[in-house]
């Protein structure tokens, strides 16, 4: 297992809408073809894959012309949505619930200002979870990550065998960690490498 990019989050930086390092291949991405469909293309989220909807009469080559383009479009939709505390914490109970039979309950979930080093931070003896403002406006599924990577850090303290197991179960875990490792790497060199304190 490479070193945890949670904890080589580097500076400030926002990256632009787009699929996450590796494109769209480590998606699951589903294509319905229509033939009522004429002109138009549309794409959502459907639990962990994005389905495209586009018209029957469309070529492979404009297939995935438009996918890319969708896939771009519901990533800059996501970066805009910033989600509150309450909200976090709901998610924080709702992911704990799907992955961790509800075992990770922490007593609060928010996000902070003064986390420069790290993406997350949690403190198992108080139940408390951070995450780094800069995570708000990344995909989605990266948040969620680092919010279960926090969650847990409720269950095992460490990164050992056990620590690792635990995420196993998120389907974009190594997607996720990638993307954090890219903007990692966006970052000037004197700070990437710091590590968290």
């Amino acid at each position: 297992m490479s070193a945890d990019p949670l904890h080589r989050a580097g500076t400030p930086s926002r990256q632009p809408a787009g699929p996450p390092p590796g494109g769209p291949s480590e998606e699951a991405i589903e294509i319905r073809r229509s033939p009522r469909r004429r002109r138009t293309v549309s794409a959502y989220r459907e639990g962990d894959r994005t389905v495209v909807l586009i018209p029957a009469r469309m070529s492979e080559a404009e297939e995935r012309r438009w996918v890319g383009v969708m896939l771009d479009k519901l990533a800059a939709q996501e970066s805009r949505r910033v989600i509150g505390d309450a909200e976090l914490a709901e998610r924080a109970e709702r992911l704990s619930a799907q992955y961790f039979g509800g075992r990770a309950r922490p007593r609060s979930v928010r996000w902070v200002t003064n986390q420069n080093t790290r993406w997350g931070s949690c403190t198992p003896s108080e139940g408390s979870i951070r995450l780094s403002h800069r995570l708000q406006g990344m995909p989605e599924y990266v948040v969620d990550y680092v919010l279960l990577h926090e969650l847990a850090h409720l269950l095992v303290p460490g990164h050992g065998p056990r620590f690792w197991r635990l995420l196993e179960a998120y389907p974009r875990t190594e997607r996720a960690r990638g993307y954090l490792e890219g903007v990692a790497a966006d970052t000037p060199s004197s700070v990437a490498g710091t590590p968290a304190p």
